[in-house]
C-alpha cells in the first residue's frame, strides 16, 4: 500500500488540532479537541499533559473510525507545541505535575535573580532572548525553589511536542526550535553552554538530546499504536515550536519572508540567515535547519475576540444562530461598519501581561476613549486595531536591528477575517498574503514529517508542492496615515500607564 498521507498534530494553547494531508497539501481529514488551562492564581497558567494525550488518542481514533483514514497510508507524523513549556517528567517519562505554559509568569523573582547574578546582557548575548518569567529557565528555578521534591524526582524537562513524541515512540527528544526557551542555549552555535548552566545550578542531564525538527526520533511503538489506533512503524519526527511550524506551513523558507500569526496569541516571525539579536524580541531556530526566526510574540491575538465572544458576545452568538454564521464573522461585519480609528477608541491588548516588545507581566488590557456614542461595533473594531498596533510595534522594533519586512503571510483563525487582515495591512503599511489553507500550523508539522521521512527531497520542494495563496490585501495609504496618528498615541498610552499598572497589581494583590 502506498504511503500517500501525512499527519500533522498541533498541540496549541486552547486545544489540539489534527490534520491528515495528502502529498499535495490538501486536507483529507481533520479533527480537534479542547482542554483547559488552570489559572489557579493570577500569574499561573498550567495544563494537564495527560489531557493533551487523551485528546490526541481520541481524535486519532475519530480520524480512523469516522473519517476513514487508513493508518497504513500515513508516511510520517509531525507534532508542534506551544512555547516555553516547563514539564518535569520522571525517569520513565511520567509527568510529575501539570505543565507550566507560556502564559505562566510566576517566576518573576527567579528572572530577577538571573538578571542580577548572571547579567541580562550576557544572557541575551548568549541565548538571543530577554530574561523574562515566561521562559523556561526561570520556571525551572521556581520549581527547584518551591517544589524541591518534584525537582529531585525530575529525570527530564520536556516540551509539549516532545512529550507527545515520547508517548508515541518511547523516545525522549529536545528539538532545536524549542531550545530558545533556555537561557543557557548558545543561539549562534546551536549547543548548550555548560558553564552558564552550571552557574544557574542546572544540570544538562535534565535535558533530552537535541534533535533537528525534521529528524526521525523513532517510530510508533506497540504501546502508542494500541492507545491511538495507529499502526506500528510510522516514522515520527521531533517536531517543533507551533509558531515555527506555522511559518513553514505558510511557506516561509527563504530569508526575508515573514509570517504574521493570528491565533490565540499574536505576533510575527521574520526569517533570517544569521542570529539577529534584539533584547526586546524573541530569537529561535526555525524548524528548517541553519535558519533563525526573529519573532515578536504578543498575548493579544485572536484570544482578545475569543474573550469578547465568551464574556460579552451573546448578541453576536444569537445573530450568528439566526443567520447561520460564526459569531466571529458577525463581529467582523460589525467592525467593518466603523471607520478606521474606531472614532477615537483605542485598545491596549495586554490581556495577560505582555510579551515583546514591552515585557511587562503587570500590563493589562485598556479601552481608552469610551463615550456614550460608542457601540459594541466600536469595541470590536478597537480590539482588532489594538492587535494590529501590537504587530506594528514588533515590526518597528525589528527594524532597529535591520530586519525589514515588505510583505507578510498571515495565518491563524484571525486571517479568515478579511476585515481584520485589511486592518493589519493598513496599520503596518505592508501587503499581506493569506494562504489557501487555514491549517498552516498542522501543515508545517506534516511537512517536517514529509521531509524527515523522505517524501519530499527538501523544504523548498515541500512548500512549492503544498502552499498556495488564496488572497492578497494591499494597504490603503489614506488609512495608513490615519493609523499612524493613533499608533503614536497607542505607544504614548502605555508609557503613561506603566507605573499605574504596577500600582494596580499591588492593590489587586
Amino acid at each position: 500500500m502506498s504511503k500517500r498521507l501525512l499527519l500533522g498534530i498541533d498541540s496549541g494553547t486552547s486545544g489540539c488540532k489534527l490534520t491528515v494531508f495528502d502529498l499535495e497539501g490538501h486536507v483529507v481529514a481533520a479533527a480537534a479537541g479542547t482542554y483547559q488551562t488552570d489559572y489557579a492564581h493570577g500569574c499561573y497558567a498550567e495544563q494537564d499533559p495527560f489531557a493533551w494525550w487523551e485528546i490526541i488518542c481520541r481524535e486519532i481514533h475519530n480520524l480512523i473510525a469516522v473519517h476513514g483514514v487508513d493508518p497504513r497510508e500515513i508516511a510520517g507524523i509531525g507534532i508542534d507545541g506551544i512555547s516555553w513549556v516547563c514539564l518535569p517528567v520522571d525517569r520513565k517519562g511520567v509527568p510529575l505535575r501539570k505543565a507550566m505554559i507560556w502564559l505562566d509568569r510566576r517566576a518573576e523573582k527567579q528572572a530577577a535573580w538571573l538578571r542580577e547574578t548572571l547579567g541580562e546582557e550576557e544572557l541575551v548575548r548568549l541565548s538571543g532572548n530577554p530574561v523574562d518569567p515566561a521562559y523556561i529557565t526561570p520556571k525551572i528555578l521556581w520549581l527547584r525553589e518551591n517544589e524541591p521534591e518534584v525537582y529531585a524526582r525530575t529525570g527530564k524537562f520536556l516540551q509539549s511536542n516532545a512529550f507527545l513524541v515520547y508517548k508515541l515512540t518511547g523516545e525522549l527528544s529536545q528539538d532545536y526550535s524549542q531550545a530558545y526557551g533556555f537561557h543557557f542555549f548558545d543561539m549562534a552555535r546551536g549547543v548548550w553552554d555548560e558553564k552558564t548552566a552550571e552557574r544557574m545550578g542546572i544540570s544538562l542531564d535534565l535535558l533530552a538530546p537535541l534533535r533537528h525538527c525534521h529528524e526521525v526520533v523513532g517510530t510508533v511503538s506497540s504501546e502508542g499504536a494500541a492507545e491511538t489506533g495507529l499502526v506500528t512503524g510510522i516514522p515520527v519526527v521531533a517536531g517543533g515550536l507551533d509558531a515555527a511550524c506555522c511559518a513553514l506551513g505558510a511557506g516561509v523558507v527563504k530569508p526575508g519572508q515573514t509570517q504574521e500569526q493570528g491565533g490565540q496569541a499574536g505576533g510575527m516571525s521574520i526569517l533570517v540567515d544569521r542570529p539577529l539579536v534584539h533584547p526586546k524580541l524573541i530569537l529561535g531556530y526555525h524548524v528548517v535547519p541553519d535558519l533563525w526566526l526573529l519573532q515578536g510574540g504578543t498575548v493579544g491575538g485572536g484570544g482578545t475576540l475569543k474573550w469578547f465572544n465568551k464574556e460579552l458576545g451573546y448578541y453576536e452568538q444569537q445573530i450568528g444562530k439566526d443567520l447561520e454564521k460564526n459569531p466571529f464573522e458577525v463581529m467582523s461585519e460589525e467592525a467593518a461598519r466603523i471607520a478606521p480609528g474606531a472614532d477615537g477608541l483605542i485598545f491596549l491588548p495586554y490581556m495577560a501581561g505582555e510579551r515583546s516588545p514591552i515585557w511587562n507581566s503587570k500590563a493589562r488590557g485598556v479601552f481608552f476613549g469610551l463615550s456614550y456614542d460608542k457601540t459594541r461595533a466600536h469595541l470590536i473594531r478597537a480590539m482588532m486595531e489594538g492587535v494590529g498596533f501590537s504587530l506594528l510595534h514588533n515590526l518597528k522594533t525589528a527594524e532597529e536591528v535591520n530586519a525589514y519586512v515588505k510583505e507578510l503571510i498571515s495565518v491563524g483563525g484571525a486571517a479568515n477575517s478579511r476585515v481584520w487582515t485589511q486592518i493589519k495591512a493598513d496599520i503596518t503599511g505592508k501587503t499581506i498574503h493569506v494562504p489557501l489553507s487555514d491549517q498552516a500550523t498542522t501543515l508545517g508539522a506534516a511537512l517536517l514529517a514529509g521531509v524527515g521521512a523522505g517524501v519530499y527531497p527538501n523544504f523548498e520542494a515541500a512548500v512549492k508542492q503544498t502552499v498556495r495563496i488564496q488572497r492578497t490585501h494591499h494597504p490603503s495609504p489614506e488609512n495608513y496615515a490615519i493609523y499612524d496618528q493613533y499608533y503614536r498615541l497607542y505607544l504614548e498610552l502605555y508609557q503613561k500607564l506603566r507605573d499605574s499598572f504596577d500600582t494596580l497589581a499591588r492593590i489587586a494583590d
